[in-house]
């Protein structure tokens, strides 16, 4: 769920950076192009990397939690945000076309299997992928576990985080009526999909000023004011996919759905503290799951910059490429 991470705090845990070898537009049917790149070792371990949000897009930073000598990284703009076209739209945007586009992209590089890397949201469709294609996964990395149920939306959207953030969740509130506060996604979605642009926007900052005041154990509330075009884009797109459930055939899918992928290695890193992804949820994807390993940072919240986060997704990534993981 986050794209702007505070990279200086986790900066003395990761990789130098380092430019792509190769930037394109890949055309993926439906009038949609994605943004993909790829960086590190063009013969090294593939590792697909999942952006959160969703809508959150990815980031420079992202390329540098992997060793550039070991790595072939490859990182893309899911449907409708960062550099992918066209901007904002949610049609034919579901978590099956972005599972569909994940396929196209392997097979565009002519990769047999890889390595998912995701949080937030980039870890629940990285889930679904690997449930989806569990032959096409070779180990799963997971940041900040979202496993887009009912009741992880209750939790952020209903008030429940409010109870430890008030003031932050009276000003998500303020822009909706007494009445709309008994399902603030759905009055929300009134407003980012109104057709007045300005309006939109200033629902999209609400929506994702809300978001980021709670990503970092260190936040003290104050997120500044995101750009206009990136928090609409952003707010429409993570709405669109809430209102509709992830597009899920059912609540509790993906925990239903482990036995299918009980075989693939699997690393959760967690932190204790998360606002956005409380650690319940990944508590009971590591109890259906055999063969993972589950860090829970002990000084973290939710975002991929905290300190304890990047060095344990680093040292993680270290152990993968010298075969001990």
């Amino acid at each position: 769920m986050d794209k702007y991470p505070d990279q200086k705090r986790a900066v003395q845990y990761l990789y130098p950076p380092i430019d792509p070898f190769d930037q394109r537009l890949v055309s993926v049917g439906d009038g949609h192009q994605i943004y993909m790149e790829q960086s590190g070792n063009p013969d090294g371990v593939p590792v697909v990397v999942l952006h959160g949000g969703p809508g959150g897009g990815c980031s420079p930073a992202m390329r540098r939690y992997f060793d550039p000598r070991v790595f072939r990284v490859i990182l893309f703009d899911q449907r409708g945000c960062g550099k992918s076209r066209p901007h904002a739209s949610v049609e034919d945007n579901t978590t099956w076309h972005l599972v569909e586009d994940i396929e196209r992209l392997r097979s565009l590089l002519d990769i047999d299997e890889w390595t998912v890397f995701g949080g937030s949201w980039g870890a629940t469709l990285a889930l679904i992928y690997a449930q989806t294609h569990p032959d096409r996964v070779s180990r799963l990395v997971l940041r900040g576990v979202f496993l887009a149920t009912q009741a992880e939306l209750d939790w952020f959207y209903g008030g429940g985080a409010g109870k430890f953030w008030p003031e932050q969740w009276a000003k998500f509130t303020a822009l909706l009526s007494e009445e709309e506060l008994s399902d603030t996604i759905a009055a929300y979605n009134k407003r980012l999909f109104s057709g007045d642009r300005a309006t939109e926007v200033l629902y999209g900052r609400a929506w994702s000023a809300w978001e980021n005041a709670l990503a970092s154990i260190h936040s003290n509330g104050s997120t500044g004011e995101s750009p206009g075009e990136y928090a609409r884009a952003f707010a429409r797109l993570e709405n669109h996919y809430f209102t509709n459930n992830a597009f899920l055939q059912k609540d509790g899918q993906i925990l239903d759905h482990m036995d299918r992928i009980a075989h693939i290695p699997g690393h959760i890193v967690q932190g204790r503290y998360d606002m956005i992804c409380p650690p319940h949820a990944a508590w009971s994807l590591a109890e259906r799951w055999p063969n993972v390993e589950l860090k829970m940072v002990r000084h973290a919240g939710h975002a991929l910059s905290e300190p304890g986060i990047s060095a344990e997704l680093v040292r993680i990534m270290d152990r993968v490429a010298e075969g001990v993981a």
